[in-house]
Parts: structure tokens; sequence; C-alpha cells
């Protein structure tokens, strides 16, 4: 088969008999940005030790990016000539044990970034499951732009529910030659990584096709407008920012030296979106500041003017000690939170007031008991209606859903030479 859809890659991992895992590997950069005591204790925990936290700036402190900058520079160019080995033509295969005790499986390799475009109404095979907030790219264009490797976070996700990628890797474990495996700091769980087995690579090629032919996506999702391969499930920002160093290449020197160029592709993982470790959590919405019962009467209008054919959708309301429960009988939007989205975007913009995303119902309900709040609850995504939705409606709406909680998020382990 010609066509590639994804790429195995010189992965670059320190020697972890002389290195700490657990010192080395860090949670993912945009995590805990409110809590600082979080990283200074990633800090005391990895002491003189190399670790991944010298590679990267949590999102907390990108104010404070342009001093640490060429300091994390210094220390890749350091790291690449002292501290990282190189596996040629690799792919990984990880697990992921969960605080809940849950594993997740995942392949680390390559994807070529010409094949991903998170624009509005992007056909590409790589897609946002998320409107993308144009305005949080520059500030990690400058840090990755000069920086020799890159480390992921970024997880893509396949919609494989016949489990024919990932998981004939996890049968064939016993047989692949394990290059580490630690706990991960501050509650993390543990992680271990394999060699996937080169005899594989053409498989797993062609089970990725598969997805994509015809017939699979008719029976996933009926006569789509368009393949989709790879849903961001985390990290997009970052494979943004990953596109846009790779255009900015091509821009500069030409397509001919963009198309053999390293910035072209980018490291992930994928992860197929039935693993059973993959869990959806719903994200409620607050609105303060606003007259509730004007608001109400409003929603209700909005529903009874909706004309589309989607399947009946119900949100329930709550305002100081009350509850109502609103249906929208015609929905437009293939997802709940989509309907209620469109509503609560275009209240606040002609009535004021602002919105506030909530994990947890009872977090919701007690803060729509203050003056001027109103809560929303809804049910969430369906992992089988990520991909339908994405396909037919575009990126979701903001916040839409949190895949697990943000001590299970991806930590930084592999590097790869980007220059």
């Amino acid at each position: 088969m010609d066509k590639k859809f994804y790429y195995p890659a010189d992965i670059m991992l320190p020697d972890f008999n002389k290195v700490s895992g657990t010192k080395w590997a860090v949670i993912a950069c945009d995590q805990y940005t409110s809590e600082p005591e979080y990283w200074q204790k990633a800090e005391e925990i990895r002491k003189n030790s190399p670790s991944t936290l010298s590679l990267i700036i949590p999102e907390g402190f990108l104010s404070e990016a342009k001093e640490r900058i060429p300091k994390i520079n210094a220390e890749m160019e350091k790291y690449v000539s002292s501290v990282l080995k190189t596996y040629k033509n690799s792919v990984i295969y990880t697990e992921r044990v969960q605080k809940d005790g849950k594993v997740k499986h995942g392949i680390v390799c390559m994807v070529d970034l010409e094949e991903y475009d998170y624009k509005v109404g992007s056909k590409s095979l790589i897609r946002a499951t998320e409107g993308t907030v144009l305005e949080r790219i520059p500030p990690r264009v400058e840090i990755r732009k000069d920086a020799p490797i890159e480390l992921p976070h970024i997880m893509l996700l396949i919609d494989d529910d016949n489990k024919t990628v990932i998981e004939p890797i996890t049968q064939n474990k016993k047989n692949l030659e394990k290059i580490y495996d630690f706990e991960l700091m501050q509650g993390g769980g543990s992680v271990s990584g394999y060699l996937v087995n080169e005899s594989d690579f053409d498989r797993i090629n062609l089970c990725l096709s598969q997805i994509i032919s015809d017939e699979n996506a008719n029976r996933l999702y009926g006569n789509a407008p368009s393949k989709l391969l790879y849903a961001v499930g985390d990290g997009n920002h970052s494979l943004a920012t990953a596109r846009t160093c790779y255009l900015n290449i091509k821009e500069k020197y030409g397509e001919e030296v963009a198309k053999n160029h390293p910035s072209r592709y980018a490291l992930v993982e994928i992860v197929n979106l039935h693993d059973d470790a993959l869990e959806f959590e719903p994200i409620y919405r607050v609105v303060f500041g606003v007259d509730r019962e004007k608001m109400l009467v409003s929603l209700k209008n909005y529903a009874q003017n909706l004309n589309g054919n989607e399947k009946t959708q119900v949100v329930d309301v709550y305002f100081g000690d009350k509850k109502e429960t609103i249906v929208f009988e015609k929905p437009e939007k293939q997802l709940t939170v989509g309907t209620l989205q469109d509503f609560i975007d275009a209240y606040l913009k002609e009535n004021g007031g602002e919105v506030d995303y909530i994990h947890g119902e009872d977090v919701t309900i007690n803060l729509s008991k203050k003056d001027g709040a109103i809560g929303f609850i809804f049910s969430g995504i369906e992992k089988n209606q990520l991909f339908k939705t994405v396909i037919y409606d575009g990126a979701l709406p903001r916040k839409t859903f949190s895949i697990g909680h943000a001590y299970d998020k991806r930590y930084y382990i592999e590097c790869r030479k980007i220059k």
C-alpha cells in the first residue's frame, strides 16, 4: 500500500537503567495551570535528575517564556548529546495504568501534518474535536520554533470499534521488547512501553486504511460528507503549533525542502476511542449575571423555534432552588451541548452575562443558587457520537467533554528531533 496513515519515528529516550523514569516523566504542560504548587513539587521530586520538566514550560508560567526558552533549548541540546539515545524507525506500544487501576493502551508514532487542519469546515484526515483558540498558538510557536526536539502529549483517537489496530499488539505483548516501566510522579499511576515489531508495521497501516474505507465509514456514519481517521483527543493546540511551525518552514524554504523536513511530522500517541479505560465526562454550563426568568423564557422560545431533524434533546435548568426541564423537540445539532451553546452564545451577546464551564452536577447545582446565576445539566456525548458529530457538524462546542481526570493525562516521555 502506497498511502501511509502513520509513520515510525526515530524516537529518543533516556537509558532508564541510569535515569529515573519517575523523575524523567512530567505531566502535560496544560494541566494544573492554577496550581503552581503542583509544579513546585515536581521540581522537588526531580531534584538534579534529568527530567522533561527542564524541556517544557507549564502553561501557568507562560509569562516567563522569554527568559525560559533559551534555557530550555540549551537543555535540549545537552540532553540530545548526553542523556537521550535513539530507537530508529520505531513505534512504541504503551500501557498506562491510571489512578483507578484501568489500563489505557496506545501506540507512539508520527503523523503527517499535511493531513491535519484545525480550521472550521476542515475535511482533513486529522481534525480538532473542539474549536481551536488561535490566540493560544503564537506563544507556543515561540517555544517550538528553535527547539531541537519535540515532546508529545498529543493524543489522537481512532474509531476502531472492531479493535483491529492496537489490540492485536496487546495480545502479542509477551513477544515485545520492554524499554520502560515505572511509576509516574504525583498520583499519575504507572506506564510501560514496548518496541512494536517491524513485521507489524504494514498490518497497522492496512488496518488504519480499512477504518476509513467506504464500507466501514458507511457502516458507522451513513453517507458521510468526508473521511475522518484521527480526532484529536488531547493536545490540539500543541498539534496546531506544530503545523504552524511546519507551514512557516515551508513558506521560508519552499515546498521541496519542507517535503522532507522533520518538522513536517509530529510525534503523537494513538488511542482507540473504544479503549475501556477511556471515559468521557460532560462539562456543564453555569451563566452568571443574568435575569434568570428572562433567560428561561428566551430558552423556551428558542426551543420551540428549532426545526431540525435530530433526535429529541433534554436540558435540566437550575436557578435558585428551582428546576425546570426544557425539551428540544427538533434540534438542528447532533449534540444537546451544541444546541444549548448556540443559544447561550446568542443570548449573552445580546443581553450580557458570563458563562463558566463546570465539572460535576453537584457543583453546577450549587453555583446556580447564587443570585443572577442559572445552571444547565444535560446528557454528555457518547463515545460513538464523537466522530459522526465532528464529520457532520464540525468541531464540537468548546468545553464539550473531558477525557478523564487531570492526573490521568499524558506525561512527557518520548522525544524526537525536529531540526
